[in-house]
């Protein structure tokens, strides 16, 4: 009976599967090129209440925040793992389908909303304190419990934040959670 809620759960979180982000992306992008979702969907609902409260502790320092990718399907995790590889552009993930938080509902990506655009620019300080909205950001979502891709020693992924609950991928693929 899990089994079957968990299988459940799992497709109706793909029907509301949304992607946006991709590192290969100009550095700065017409915020209209990007969904106008305020929140992902198909998060944990763990990692979308913590997700919306960064965004508001961020907006509380005159930062504010766009998530550009929530929930992944299988499908689309294997178009970005093969970006770099097979098809054009840079290579933006070492993980294939089911092999990235993002595919279970627990990792949210980021990027930073200037006006009318989107900005993955690290060293961007719009709030003029002398510190990088970037990092001010990083350090409010490993404050809510997040763990933070810039952090990661290899393949740093800035824009990358997650809740994984204790359970590693290997927990996951195996269906050895109780998350959904």
């Amino acid at each position: 009976m899990r089994k079957g809620i968990r299988s459940l759960s799992f497709a109706i979180a793909t029907l509301f599967t949304i992607t946006a982000f991709l590192l290969s992306a100009p550095s700065t992008a017409s915020a209209e090129q990007w969904q106008e979702t305020r929140q992902p969907q198909g998060l944990h609902p763990v990692v979308a209440e913590h997700a919306e409260l960064l965004r508001q502790h961020a907006a509380a320092r005159s930062i504010n925040i766009r998530f550009t990718d929530g929930f992944r399907s299988f499908e689309e995790q294997d178009r970005l793992y093969a970006q770099g590889r097979t098809t054009a552009g840079y290579i933006v993930t070492n993980a294939q389908a089911g092999e990235s938080y993002h595919n279970y509902g627990l990792a949210v990506d980021f990027a930073l909303e200037v006006g009318h655009d989107v900005i993955w620019d690290l060293e961007y300080d719009g709030n003029g304190n002398g510190y990088p909205d970037w990092f001010e950001v990083a350090q409010i979502a490993k404050n809510l419990g997040f763990t933070w891709g810039g952090d990661w020693e290899s393949f740093k992924d800035y824009p990358h934040l997650q809740m994984d609950f204790g359970y590693s991928i290997h927990n996951l693929i195996n269906g050895n959670h109780y998350l959904f």
